[in-house]
């Protein structure tokens, strides 16, 4: 079996408790390469919580979470070292963060957020980490005459398009998406998703994205995952479970996306 065929990423019966408050249980998925997931649901549905314990930023309570490596092994994130563990979020993960400040560097240059990464998987050519960070300048559609501008001069889309830039430069074969439209415009989040549903069709890219914005999911996810109170209530084909929904929370969902 190649290693296309393989998941690059396996999800087994999570649960998530904080003492006797529910965080998220028995979450069960597979996700492959290029292979692009939303987890929809209201605030406190669980959603971040799974994000979370995913990245191994979250002890889990109970479950795994199994990941292919480039090298071809498969490691439980959950019990994984934490240097091991550093060392993958900075090699093959990226995370894009609802607040584009808390994952940028904001005290220095937007071309040098972006080298940045370059630098820690190794890369020492001063040249070829600048010729990189103004090529992904130009991927995000920031005008690379930007290149020694700090992020806080640039505005909230901006921002998040340096984010992603600096997360998609090493090439990662998972991203993790909290949010990623939050608190942008409708115009611009727009612009933001043509150019995210662009970047990883064109990179093959594995993406989980949480979002409460059925239309992200609509426009980026192959499939959805509907989540209530921690649990996974309904999930499959992005368009059928949005075009009918089975379980009476994500029809709620729904027809209050439809309400005027």
């Amino acid at each position: 079996m190649s290693p296309e065929a393989l998941p690059l990423l396996q999800v087994d019966h999570l649960d998530k408790c904080y003492g006797s408050i529910l965080g998220c249980r028995a979450v069960s998925f597979d996700l492959y390469p290029g292979e692009v997931l939303a987890v929809v649901g209201e605030s406190g549905s669980g959603k971040t919580t799974l994000l979370n314990c995913i990245s191994g930023n979250l002890e889990v309570s109970t479950g795994e979470v199994r990941y292919l490596t480039r090298h071809g092994q498969r490691v439980d994130v959950c019990t994984l070292p934490e240097v091991r563990r550093r060392y993958l979020a900075r090699t093959e993960w990226g995370i894009v963060r609802q607040n584009p400040r808390d994952g940028l560097r904001m005290d220095v240059s937007a071309g040098a957020n972006i080298g940045e990464p370059l630098m820690a998987t190794g890369a020492r050519h001063y040249g070829s980490i600048r010729n990189a960070a103004q090529t992904w300048l130009q991927q995000v559609e920031i005008d690379p005459g930007r290149m020694d501008d700090l992020p806080s001069t640039f505005s909230g889309g901006m921002q998040q398009r340096l984010q992603i830039a600096r997360n998609l430069v090493t090439q990662p074969r998972l991203v993790l998406m909290d949010e990623p439209t939050g608190g942008l415009d409708v115009s611009v989040q727009a612009r933001l998703l043509d150019l995210l549903r662009r970047l990883v069709s064109e990179l093959e890219i594995a993406v989980i994205v949480v979002t409460h914005d059925l239309a992200v999911a609509r426009l980026l996810a192959h499939r959805t995952m509907v989540m209530w109170r921690g649990e996974v209530v309904e999930a499959g084909l992005t368009d059928q479970v949005l075009d009918d929904p089975q379980h009476a929370y994500t029809q709620l969902l729904v027809s209050s996306v439809l309400m005027p």
